[in-house]
């Protein structure tokens, strides 16, 4: 029997775990030169460069499902943000996890007093709120969620808007409020975690664990059959049963694939002598006029690689016609204006062209069935739930179950 993977990503990675542990063997086709998909880690300089500005929420409950989270050295963000308006910064926090927090946030003049409270309220709701309610719940945007529930436009500008456009990568906050609510639920529930080793610890995690599955490399996929998979090289796979993991631009069973419409963004590095502040908090630029979304330090956290200096990551999800040199000159003179940052020293760029699926309609899970094109073909990837690591890995699953019982079924016929 014939299982190929299309896609080494998370999904593709979770879909052959769980068909290993049910006695089957895979073979894992990837186009790129190692398994990761979107999650990749790169050493330049001695410093470890994750493919954008990622983290894994703690409480993501497919995620403790699949990975050993000691074997990763997780690492802790802490429990807020520093904020920078008017070139000033400020921090804001929840001082239930860290009392220091506690002053700071309250005199941020980030929002007003009630504002606090109404965190507070949606932390408890939505906790008890479970996932299905929170996925079954009607769609609203984000802002308009947020302004319902009673948020002031202060604080909703100039925390919420550029908290989760780095989360969503848009910056008018359009994004489903089932997102919302589900990661504002996560970050209430658990932490934001880093592996010691960077994001890509995790592909790598699940990846080394596999026993009974084969990976092709450098490999893409032109077109697909019911028991065919062609490859742009000319050469051609027999398939019993295939699986898609992610976004594969081929033409399948003789038909062109309905293209996923993608968020973008850019991820840039540089090196500084000193940090602005020692606490691992993500800075975030409350201007609206300004390319630079958030910053973070990473050597504010504990990382196996470590070069001369500190390391900081800057993202821009905002779309701009700069070139790469102009791009990192305006970054550098708002990040001097807005953040007081002069010190730094380019180091590398990434553009992520498919950063995030931009989805409607989002669900948490559903039936293994759904994933079918067709008795041979199944597809998986986060573009079929919401755009999370979560919901890459449970799509994974669900395409592997439905493989499973699709093989029970044709052995009972």
């Amino acid at each position: 029997m014939k299982i190929n993977i299309i896609g080494a990503g998370i999904s593709g990675l979770i879909a052959a775990k769980v068909l290993e542990e049910n006695g089957c063997k895979t073979t894992i086709i990837e186009a790129t030169n190692r398994p990761g998909g979107r999650v990749k880690t790169d050493i330049v300089d001695g410093f470890q460069l994750d493919h954008g500005f990622q983290v894994l929420l703690s409480e993501y409950p497919t995620a403790k499902k699949h990975l050993d989270y000691a074997e990763l050295e997780l690492q802790s963000f802490g429990s807020g943000a520093v904020i920078f308006t008017n070139g000033k910064q400020k921090i804001i926090g929840d001082p239930l996890r860290d009392l220091s927090l506690l002053f700071p946030t309250i005199f941020s003049g980030i929002g007003n007093l009630v504002d606090k409270f109404k965190i507070l309220k949606l932390n408890s709701k939505l906790k008890s709120k479970n996932l299905n309610d929170i996925f079954e719940t009607p769609e609203k945007t984000t802002k308009q969620y947020l302004q319902d529930f009673g948020f002031s436009g202060d604080i909703i500008s100039k925390f919420f808007t550029p908290f989760f456009t780095g989360i969503f990568l848009e910056t008018e906050l359009v994004t489903s409020s089932r997102m919302f609510e589900f990661v504002f639920k996560m970050f209430a529930e658990g932490k934001a975690l880093m592996p010691k080793q960077g994001i890509e610890s995790i592909p790598k995690q699940i990846a080394s664990n596999l026993k009974y599955t084969t990976f092709q490399f450098n490999e893409k996929v032109k077109s697909i059959t019911s028991k065919i998979i062609t490859l742009e090289s000319g050469k051609k796979i027999e398939s019993d049963y295939t699986i898609i993991a992610g976004d594969i631009e081929a033409m399948i069973n003789g038909k062109k694939t309905t293209p996923v419409h993608w968020k973008s963004c850019t991820n840039i590095y540089f090196t500084c002598r000193k940090k602005l502040h020692s606490k691992p908090l993500i800075g975030l630029v409350a201007d609206q006029n300004s390319l630079v979304n958030n910053i973070f330090y990473h050597n504010s956290l504990q990382t196996s690689q470590k070069g001369k200096g500190e390391l900081l990551s800057v993202t821009i999800v905002k779309q701009h016609k700069l070139s790469n040199k102009a791009l990192i000159s305006v970054v550098q003179d708002e990040l001097k204006t807005l953040c007081g940052l002069s010190d730094l020293t380019y180091l590398k760029m990434y553009y992520i062209p498919k950063a995030l699926p931009q989805l409607t309609n989002l669900a948490y899970t559903k039936q293994p069935e759904t994933t079918q094109l067709g008795k041979s073909i199944f597809i998986a990837g986060d573009t079929q739930l919401n755009g999370s690591l979560n919901a890459a890995m449970l799509s994974g699953e669900l395409a592997a179950k439905a493989v499973l019982a699709e093989i029970n079924k044709n052995r009972s016929s």
